[in-house]
């Protein structure tokens, strides 16, 4: 991507955008973004040296657009006028342009209008226009979004705009923005405003339009028309030669064009000398060159206009630093000119959809077709787990592996799953999160509807060199707390991922955790049960065994009984699912028991697992088959283990009851002053981390309403009195240091102090135990459970909510629950029950249950801080006292500093 002045070798987003801009240049309002087509465009400030391509813009634009957008006919832009477009203060005059490879194709502004006396600006009239081959791919309500997000960084509030009522498209942008337009019309002008902080509304159609745009991107190189494998080789050792093969051997709907310099032909296909010579369009390239020879490739699709790129090669980020420069260099230049990048290092995509048939990977066999999406960031494991899905009869809709995940990710697939038709069920093979707050976000909406089970590799080792240079570190912790949360199944191993994958895939939901066992053999019934209590199911009714010696007609009644609710079949009628048990008998073949099996499960609404010993997957005698042959819905997975049957089926049961769960609302609870509080960050300033004082913290608090038990700090016995009469008796007193104060064994505190005698006593008592005379003097709050609500500063999320009960043995063993921000109603209710202490809050043994209620609330209020004001790099309220009659602070700790970086923030952009 070059401006005016540069070399082709230059990128603006690397080196500076021509000459180097002033001092003030925004250069964090850059960004790639996916256009509604799935293509990328550059977005970027204007800088004076834009003005030779500015012109060249404006000379592209029909008439018809410049009437629309300049109110009359404006064949050129004076130069005065282009001047004062191209210089601008990137403040109250802000100037946005989109670019594909050195072409201006779009450009967006605002013009700050009537300053306050203090020289402030509040509102300013925006406006923006696109060249007529690019209108409809989205790019004014890009530029209305970056636009608006600049505006507010800038301290103003409001957008005005003029628009010919004639001028469809661009009201249409203003009015589908999402925010309270108010509209005035007068001579064929709408007059339009509107405040631009976000709205609920204004987020969702931003979350949308990314929704349909990156979902799109991933459309694009899944159903390519036309595919070119740059580096095709005729010798068959090569990948090159690998990946022509393989898209051969799937029979792909479209042409396939071999790219070799050096040959005629590759398997008896006319190969090119350059992607350039191919005669038809090419939607995909797959490059199989060594690294060294990327940028030659590269520039023969950018001129082609390739849409997406499948880097096969490795001597990338997987080789150390000079690799990760060229990896980076790649991506820039593929986006710079509208391509998505898949790799480097990738094994490559799958589409089984026979209208495509692509296998565009190094894996020669593939699993049947299926409805199962596959992601798996490691290529070198693509292949291994390709053979296992079809070892299984785990038939697949797409799989894409993306190897070094410099540009298109995991987070990309879940977008395109999202809408995919042929997609149910959704796996993940993870070593890194790129954006974990946004993986959360589009985990948890996807999973509501398609279940999602994640391998997350990495938990102690940590990500391999050619992911760590693109990856976010996150600790398990906030693993456990995402996945959770969002509804991810999360598994430890390839094998509990297939094991669990084959029941989502053709067995329904289960409604409850009630398991019904049915076998012929009472040890192996037994291993079940036990195997089921093991992973939280209940059992209905003991197992049933039908003997060794019973038919299969009996084998299948006993089955049908269960599975059917039939009152005959007693307890085990009331069953939600069934794990089915046989071994075979000596002589007694198991085919003939495993087709009765099928028989009578057919059509029930109840998941059926079977564990046929050695047996795994989908036999011929348990599938349900499509037209093509391949296991379809009803088929009846079998397990070689009875322990490897229940986990599976306890960990789709506990999904199925996540599901089942009321969507969470993100309420906001009554007594909150956002604004109030951001005004009392900033006087306290966020430069650098340092601890607020009691007043501040009170202060801060209140905003949020959250008070703080009433306090004093004073320095002497008689002011510890004085406090105490003012406060009201019974009072507790408290050492001043932290190191005191939050001890487990409360040497620091002295409680329930109901005279002046006592309290001259407890003061005496903490200045001996700590060698000076200030104490916090407190009013008693009512008796109740400790508890220790937190916001825990992360890397990845920067920040999530940590709840558990006080005292020494819950920190022992790590008995904290955490939640990622934003948190709902439903997250908060999930938090506070969460630990495995919890049962002490809900009246264990007969206790008094705390007011629960009470303790969601203060949890949303938290979050609330922690997702309002991002410089709150850490807050501790403890203890809180729980009871029935409440939740009460009664010490507080926040520290404030510069806040993180949060990727998933603001308007639409690629990491």
């Amino acid at each position: 991507m070059t401006t005016s002045g540069e070399t082709a070798s230059s990128d603006p987003r690397r080196d500076p955008p021509a000459a180097e801009p002033e001092p003030g240049y925004p250069r964090q309002w850059e960004a790639d973004v996916v256009a509604s087509d799935g293509g990328i465009v550059h977005l970027r400030p204007i800088l004076p040296s834009d003005a030779d391509t500015l012109l060249r813009f404006h000379q592209s634009l029909s008439e018809r657009t410049r009437y629309l957008r300049y109110f009359g006919p404006y064949p050129r832009i004076p130069p005065r006028d282009l001047e004062r477009f191209t210089n601008v203060d990137h403040r109250t005059r802000v100037a946005l342009i989109c670019l594909l490879g050195d072409e201006i194709i779009a450009v967006g502004r605002y013009e700050g209008l009537d300053p306050r006396p203090d020289g402030r600006v509040e509102s300013a009239e925006v406006a923006f226009v696109v060249r007529d081959d690019h209108q409809g791919r989205g790019l004014g309500s890009i530029l209305l979004e970056h636009l608006a997000a600049a505006a507010r960084e800038n301290g103003l509030r409001r957008f005005e705009a003029e628009v010919l009522v004639e001028n469809h498209q661009m009201v249409r942008v203003f009015r589908d923005a999402g925010y309270q337009v108010s509209r005035e019309f007068a001579e064929g002008v709408l007059h339009l405003e509107f405040d631009i902080d976000p709205t609920e509304r204004s987020l969702a159609v931003r979350d949308s339009r990314e929704q349909r745009a990156e979902a799109r991107s991933v459309h694009n190189a899944l159903h390519p028309t036309s595919v070119a494998v740059i580096g095709a080789s005729t010798d068959p050792s090569k990948i090159g030669h690998a990946v022509l093969a393989n898209l051969l051997r799937a029979n792909f709907t479209g042409p396939v064009y071999p790219v070799n310099p050096a040959t005629r032909s590759v398997r008896g296909v006319r190969a090119y000398a350059s992607v350039t010579e191919i005669p038809d369009e090419v939607d995909l390239a797959v490059v199989a060159v060594p690294a060294a020879g990327i940028d030659e490739v590269m520039d023969s699709c950018l001129e082609k206009g390739v849409t997406t790129l499948v880097v096969v090669s490795a001597g990338f980020a997987d080789v150390g630093a000079s690799g990760v420069v060229a990896e980076r260099r790649l991506v820039s230049e593929a986006r710079a000119h509208g391509m998505r990048v898949i790799g480097p290092n990738a094994l490559g995509v799958v589409n089984n959809d026979p209208a495509v048939r692509l296998n565009a990977t190094l894996a020669p066999d593939l699993p049947g077709t299926g409805r199962v999406g596959f992601f798996s960031q490691s290529g070198a494991l693509g292949i291994a787990i390709l053979a296992a899905a079809k070892e299984r009869g785990l038939g697949l809709s797409t799989f894409v592996s993306a190897g070094n995940r410099a540009d298109l990710s995991g987070n990309d697939l879940l977008q395109y799953w999202q809408t995919d038709p042929n997609t149910d069920v959704v796996l993940l093979y993870l070593e890194t999160f790129g954006n974990p707050r946004k993986f959360a976000r589009l985990a948890r909406r996807l999973a509501r509807t398609k279940p999602i089970v994640a391998v997350k590799s990495g938990r102690h080792s940590g990500p391999t060199p050619a992911l760590a240079a693109s990856a976010t570190q996150i600790d398990e912790a906030s693993v456990r707390a995402l996945f959770e949360q969002a509804g991810v199944i999360r598994v430890e191993t390839l094998t509990q991922l297939f094991d669990t994958a084959l029941l989502l895939a053709y067995q329904p939901l289960p409604a409850g955790p009630r398991v019904a066992v049915v076998g012929n053999s009472s040890a192996l019934g037994v291993l079940v049960a036990d195997a089921l209590l093991d992973g939280g199911m209940e059992l209905a009714g003991p197992p049933v065994d039908v003997g060794t010696a019973a038919p299969p007609e009996e084998f299948a009644a006993a089955v049908a009984r269960a599975i059917r609710d039939d009152p005959e079949g007693g307890e085990a009628g009331r069953a939600d699912a069934l794990i089915a048990v046989f071994v075979p008998p000596i002589a007694i073949p198991g085919a003939e028991y495993a087709r009765a099996l099928r028989e009578a499960v057919a059509g029930s609404d109840k998941p059926v697992a079977a564990v046929f010993l050695a047996v795994e997957g989908v036999p011929a005698e348990l599938s349900v088959a499509r037209e093509d042959g391949s296991p379809g819905p009803g088929s009846v997975p079998s397990y070689p283990s009875p322990e490897r049957a229940a986990a599976a089926l306890a960990r789709v049961s506990r999904y199925a009851a996540w599901r089942a769960r009321p969507v969470g609302e993100f309420v906001s609870q009554p007594g909150i002053d956002t604004e109030r509080a951001r005004a009392v960050v900033a006087r306290l300033g966020a430069e650098h981390d340092h601890r607020l004082g009691d007043a501040d913290a009170v202060e801060l608090l209140a905003c949020y309403g959250i008070p703080v038990t009433d306090f004093r700090e004073v320095s002497d016995a008689d002011a510890a009195v004085a406090a105490a009469e003012e406060l009201g008796y019974p009072v507790a007193i408290k050492a001043v240091g932290d190191r005191w104060r939050h001890r487990t064994d409360l040497v620091g505190v002295r409680l329930d102090l109901d005279d002046p005698l006592g309290v001259r006593r407890a003061h005496a008592d903490l200045a001996r135990l700590t060698g000076q005379s200030e104490v916090y003097v407190q009013r008693m709050a009512p008796k109740g459970i400790s508890c220790v609500l937190e916001i825990v500063d992360d890397p990845s999320f920067g920040s999530l909510l940590s709840f558990g009960l006080s005292g020494m043995a819950t920190e022992l063993l790590g008995d904290r629950a955490f939640r990622v921000v934003p948190v709902s109603d439903q997250d908060a209710a999930s938090l506070v029950r969460a630990p495995r202490a919890a049962p002490l809050l809900a009246g264990y043994r007969g206790t008094e249950p705390v007011d629960l209620a009470a303790l969601e609330d203060l949890v949303l209020r938290v979050g609330r801080i922690a997702e309002d004001l991002p410089e709150v790099r850490s807050l501790v309220l403890d203890p809180v006292l729980t009871s029935a009659d409440g939740a009460f602070v009664t010490g507080a700790r926040i520290v404030l500093g510069p806040p993180p970086t949060r990727q998933d923030s603001g308007p639409r952009r690629l990491s």
